[in-house]
């Protein structure tokens, strides 16, 4: 079970690279993500908390702007593979599975980019343009991002 979590929070980070991180963040700030004493633990700190929850607020906006490039470019879909990477691992950690967590994220990540870029293009078509589409990947990546911490609890 834990591993199909590590997957999904990898499928978060490709639709949505930082709220993934700031999901996780707040399960260890909340104590549903179990990390205290292991090297994942400075995720339930207030900082980490805070740094996570501000970078996923401004990719929310930045997404938004028509000069914001394609996820499915280098720099995006690498920056989406390895926080997915990162918060499976993170999610691993509270049962000493990190690797094969990340190993999920990260896989979970590139299916998160493409499945999600693929179901925007259509929403986008459906709507006539992008915005509405958008806003409901930004709510599907939170709820699912939540939800999936809440699970691990």
């Amino acid at each position: 079970m834990l591993y199909v979590l590590a997957l999904l929070i990898g499928v978060i980070a490709g639709l949505r690279a930082m709220t993934a991180p700031a999901a996780v963040a707040w399960g260890a700030y909340l104590g549903w993500l179990p990390v205290a004493g292991t090297w994942a633990s400075f995720m339930g700190h207030w900082a980490a908390v805070g740094i996570f929850t501000v970078l996923a607020i401004v990719e929310l906006v930045t997404d938004q702007l028509p000069s914001t490039p394609s996820r499915k470019v280098p720099q995006q879909f690498g920056a989406r593979i390895l926080l997915g990477a990162f918060s499976g691992a993170v999610i691993g950690a509270t049962s000493g599975a990190t690797i094969v967590c990340l190993i999920a994220g990260a896989i979970g990540a590139v299916i998160g980019t493409l499945g999600g870029a693929e179901a925007r293009g259509r929403l986008a078509a459906v709507f006539g343009k992008d915005s509405p589409a958008a806003f409901i990947e930004d709510a599907a990546a939170i709820i699912g991002g939540l939800l999936i911490v809440a699970a691990v609890a």
